[in-house]
């Protein structure tokens, strides 16, 4: 309860920041969604573990994330951009004890929320069409651990763990891509993004349970992946009509 109240709490400031804006350098504020897709490019996406006769492999499938995302111009071609996020993961599990002929699947799902902290550069193209590059670093937070069983027939028993490390979490991340702009309509992106952890998206613990007779096996699961990421911003109106004007001490 405590999180998602500063989240919200986040969320609303940066909203409100967005509106501070003025006509040399605005500040925007948009929503983004991005499907996300693990890679052996630049991580591991499945992880073996083996001992004692028992076996286990997670692999990580496509995941998605969405959120609010501000951007605050600091020159014509220098921007910061934050925002809020959250991301969903999957995975797939397999369980074996090949001397048995024992074996069985399970699916996992891990939350994630991060804050993004960019330093955004423009490259234009045309009156409407920008490039643009960041990198920076990302806040991370891990709500939750998470628990599946597997009951194969028998008295065969597995318990699978995703463990967190730690709460709170660094990445690095990059992004490439495109935008088209309007002053009515607002800003249009489309572009890709890679994400680095600097430690361990969870730790993998994998039990096993057979009469008198039990098998423990843990190890690091990679968080990395790109993603193909979908942006609109707002565009900027202006109040008509009488302004609000401010007092002396203001």
């Amino acid at each position: 309860m405590k999180i998602g109240l500063y989240v919200c709490m986040l969320f609303l400031s940066l909203s409100s920041l967005a509106q501070e804006k003025t006509d040399k350098l605005p500040t925007y504020f948009g929503l983004q969604v991005r499907p996300i897709f693990p890679t052996n490019y630049i991580g591991e996406r499945i992880t073996t573990l083996s001992g004692d006769g028992f076996e286990t492999t997670i692999s990580q499938r496509l995941g998605y994330g969405f959120g609010g995302t501000v951007r605050a111009n600091i020159t014509k071609l220098i921007a910061f951009e934050s925002g809020i996020n959250f991301t969903q993961r999957y995975f797939d599990l397999d369980v074996a004890v090949p001397d048995s002929s024992v074996y069985g699947n399970q699916n996992m799902t891990f939350v994630e929320y991060d804050i993004p902290l960019n330093a955004l550069i423009y490259i234009q193209l045309s009156d409407e069409i920008f490039m643009n590059a960041s990198l920076g670093a990302m806040i991370t937070y891990k709500p939750t651990d998470t628990r599946v069983q597997v009951r194969p027939d028998g008295d065969h028993y597995f318990a699978l763990y995703g463990l967190r490390n730690n709460s709170v979490g660094f990445d690095i991340n990059a992004n490439v891509g495109f935008e088209y702009r309007t002053r009515k309509s607002g800003f249009f992106y489309i572009g890709g993004s890679a994400r680095v952890p600097l430690q361990p998206l969870f730790t993998y613990a994998a039990f096993y349970n057979y009469d008198a007779n039990s098998v423990l096996l843990s190890g690091d699961v990679d968080g990395s992946y790109l993603s193909l990421d979908f942006k609109y911003f707002f565009p900027l109106i202006k109040n008509k009509g009488p302004q609000f004007l401010k007092g002396p001490i203001e």
